[in-house]
Formats: C-alpha cells, structure tokens, sequence
C-alpha cells in the first residue's frame, strides 16, 4: 500500500525511531565529557551523524589466536567441509559474494552472508536480531542444517581428540575446552576484526582531503536525502531495527515472499515486525556485493536506487546515485595494513 505521509516528516519520524532504540539498547550514546579521543570530540562538535571507527579493543591475544584457527577450521561442520570463513572470507570482504550461501553436502542457504568486518559494533546479531552476542550467534550456523550442520556434542567431541587444541584451550581458559570457551574464542577474534583507516574516518579525523569532490557531495547527499536516518553511527548502521518499505511495499512488488523475507517476524511472531531486519552497516559496502539479505542485486547504484524508492521515497537522478555510491566506496577500510578488496 502507498504511504503518503510527507517526506520530511518520515525523516524526522525515523530519527526519533533511532534514537529511542539507541536509548533502549543502551548502545552508541556517547558521553562528550568522556570521549575516548580528540577526533571523535570534533566529529561531534560538526555535527557529524556517522563516527569514526574507534580504536582496537583490548583482546588476549590467545583467545584471538585461537577464535582465528577455528574460525578458519572445517572440523567444526558436520562433513568437515565448512568452516566460518567459507561464508565470511577475510579475503573478499568477509563474505563469500554469493547471493545465496552453501553450506555442508553443497545445499544453499536462504540469504547471503553478511561481512563479519567490525561485526563487534552491531547491537544485536543475525539479520533478525535473534542473537544478543557475538557468542549466542555461533550457535545459529553451527546447527543450521544449509549451514555447518552440526552440534557441540560434535565439535567438542572432535576437539578433544585434537591434541594442539586441547592444549591451546587449556592454557587460554582455566577451565580449558567447554562449548562456552569456543564461542568466546571465536566471538573474541570476530571483535578484533575491525577495518580502520578508511578515507571517510580519516576525512572525520580532520584530514579534509581524505575525501574528493564527488565523494563529499555524496556524503552531503547521504545526509540530506535522509539515509542517515537509519545508517549513523561509528557502524554507519547496525544499531538499529527497521522496516524493508518504509514508504512503499517492497516485498508485494518484488514478490515471491520466503521466510527469511520476513525478518525479525520470525523471532517475536507480532506482525509490526513483518519484513523488519537489522539495519545494516554500511562500512565496507563497496567490496561486499551483491546485496540485502536474499542476494538479489548485484550492484551498489541499484541497492542505492531501491533503498530511496522504499525507505525515503525518494527517485533519485542517476548524478546523485553516483555521487552517494563515490562517498559509500570512502567507507572501505584496511584490514592487517591492506585495503579490503
């Protein structure tokens, strides 16, 4: 069904929806008298909607070292096919690009991955939010059947039968391998992911030249034709729930409704959350196609194009599109001092 309600007024609307949420969640509200860093004060002080990332946490680098080693283990899956980084390839911006992921025994899965880079600044996991923690969340592909298809009795069962993992989980945790200690491992690695070092983080750093022409009139664009209404934040997204059409119906036009189309209606059955999703972040968009949850637009002018038709309202020319897709392409980051490809 058409909305009519103003434009202005839907911007304003989904603002005040952010900022409740953020309240509620008690995620993102940042204290200005207690900052972490000088940069981040100025990005506030302009009125910035979007932050830098902030600096690397503070991880024990056995736990780190561990999460990466099995994160990239196939042991974990029920055929020892699939790993974590099957789907969430650090190599190809911590997805797999297709549009739907495959799991053990080749079966596709209903959606694609979504990047696994600076994952740790979301509010809540999985698309539909089901998962509260980096840790709740390994369980999700670890028992989903298009996915690893197996289960802890599994994985710990092999995992004692590895000598250097029992001995690596013996001298990181002091109560050594428990299913609660993998999830940590893995969970503590995926918080080191971040991708630091974006020309758009440093354009916030005071570097005014990050930034070209054409990318700074998309940043302007994104801020004033509203998409910061749901993107903001140092994930540019992420920290929010919110409708696929807020302006028009996107799924009755695109059609052949599945489950995972539903959203966050599959965790709480109340139809005011019927094709509610997660608000994605935005950081490294350029280097993670094809796009939203089921994969089906390949590149990033159309998701930018669909996104004002349904979310704003708003038909874009394509001078603009462009511009929003240069500021967009600021946003990839570096990963272990290379730029994420």
């Amino acid at each position: 069904m058409k909305r009519n309600l103003p434009y202005l007024l839907v911007v304003l609307l989904c603002g005040l929806a952010a900022a409740l949420v953020l309240l509620d969640q008690r995620v993102d509200v940042v204290d200005a008298n207690h900052l972490p860093a000088p940069w981040m004060q100025q990005a506030l002080v302009h009125q910035h909607p979007l932050l830098p990332l902030p600096p690397a946490p503070t991880l024990d680098p056995r736990h780190v070292a561990l999460g990466e080693s099995l994160f990239h283990d196939r042991l974990l899956s029920r055929d020892q096919t699939v790993s974590c980084a099957s789907c969430h390839d650090l190599q190809r911006g911590g997805t797999d690009r297709l549009a739907r992921s495959r799991g053990v025994d080749g079966l596709e899965g209903p959606t694609n991955a979504p990047t696994v880079f600076n994952v740790a600044l979301d509010f809540v996991f999985m698309r539909d939010g089901s998962a509260a923690s980096l840790e709740a969340q390994m369980a999700g592909p670890l028992y989903a059947r298009h996915e690893m298809g197996s289960d802890w009795e599994t994985v710990l069962e092999r995992l004692s039968r590895h000598e250097e993992y029992a001995r690596l989980f013996a001298a990181a945790y002091p109560d050594g391998l428990t299913e609660a200690n993998v999830a940590s491992a893995i969970a503590t690695f995926q918080r080191s992911l971040l991708t630091p070092d974006a020309p758009f983080d440093r354009y916030l750093q005071g570097d005014a030249a990050a930034l070209d022409a054409r990318a700074l009139a998309g940043y302007q664009l994104f801020k004033t034709r509203g998409c910061t209404s749901c993107h903001q934040g140092a994930n540019i997204g992420g920290n929010m729930f919110q409708r696929f059409g807020v302006m028009d119906d996107y799924f009755a036009d695109r059609g052949a409704i599945t489950d995972a189309s539903l959203g966050r209606f599959n965790v709480t059955g109340r139809e005011q959350d019927r094709h509610v999703f997660k608000v994605p972040s935005l950081r490294n968009v350029a280097v993670t196609a094809p796009y939203f949850h089921d994969g089906s637009v390949a590149s990033l002018e159309q998701a930018i194009a669909i996104m004002a038709r349904y979310q704003l309202g708003l038909a874009l020319p394509d001078e603009e599109i462009e511009a929003i897709a240069a500021f967009l392409n600021s946003l990839t980051g570096t990963f272990r001092g290379s730029p994420l490809q």
